[in-house]
């Protein structure tokens, strides 16, 4: 019965994070201007940290594999609520992959760390990284190889097309990672009070 309670938690927690991610990738349907170089700057990188360092790695991975999934399927849930096949070959649609693994790796530093502030601040930060590194890589790809690329562009001027989003996105993620350590040393403080509650009784 407990295992039952459990997994039906985890999915409402898994859900919550596809709908918040939905949420902060079209934010650029409110705001137009906020898209630099074909880049939407959006709060789903934030969102998918999050779901890592508070889900853990699996529970992370799952989170951002079904929104993934459901944008794929032709959901309107991508960036100006975008979503079917065709997004694969989107210059942008390696920053979306990246959600996945990025979830899984900073949520699985968090579960081997001493669960200090710190851990979860770099946690946060090399999830942010690595979608980085994936999603410019696809965008230069994409761009050389089956999109049509800006006139005079090269994997420099990938990277410099990032500076835009660098700073929103490293204090979004140290912010992401203060969330969690706050989150889960509350929940610590609670369980350890409730195991004391029960003793007493």
């Amino acid at each position: 019965m407990g295992q039952q309670k459990l997994r039906a938690i985890d999915l409402c927690y898994a859900a919550m994070f596809v709908a918040l991610t939905m949420i902060g990738a079209n934010l650029t349907s409110l705001v137009p201007f906020l898209v630099v170089g074909g880049v939407p700057i959006t709060l789903q990188t934030f969102f998918a940290i999050l779901s890592g360092v508070v889900l853990g790695s699996r529970l992370g991975a799952i989170s951002m594999t079904v929104y993934t999934f459901v944008g794929l399927v032709g959901a309107p849930v991508f960036a100006g609520f975008s979503g079917g096949p065709r997004t694969i070959l989107s210059p942008t649609f390696g920053f979306i992959l990246s959600f996945i693994l990025l979830s899984y790796i900073a949520g699985k530093i968090v579960e081997k760390s001493n669960k200090k502030l710190y851990s979860y601040i770099i946690a946060a930060l090399i999830g942010m990284i690595i979608n980085y590194i994936f999603g410019t890589n696809w965008m230069y790809f994409a761009y050389k190889i089956w999109a049509e690329a800006p006139e005079g562009f090269t994997y420099k001027i990938a990277w410099v097309w990032m500076l835009a989003p660098l700073p929103k996105d490293t204090i979004l993620s140290i912010f992401a990672g203060v969330m969690a350590y706050r989150l889960h040393k509350t929940v610590r403080l609670k369980r350890v009070h409730t195991a004391n509650q029960q003793k007493s009784a």
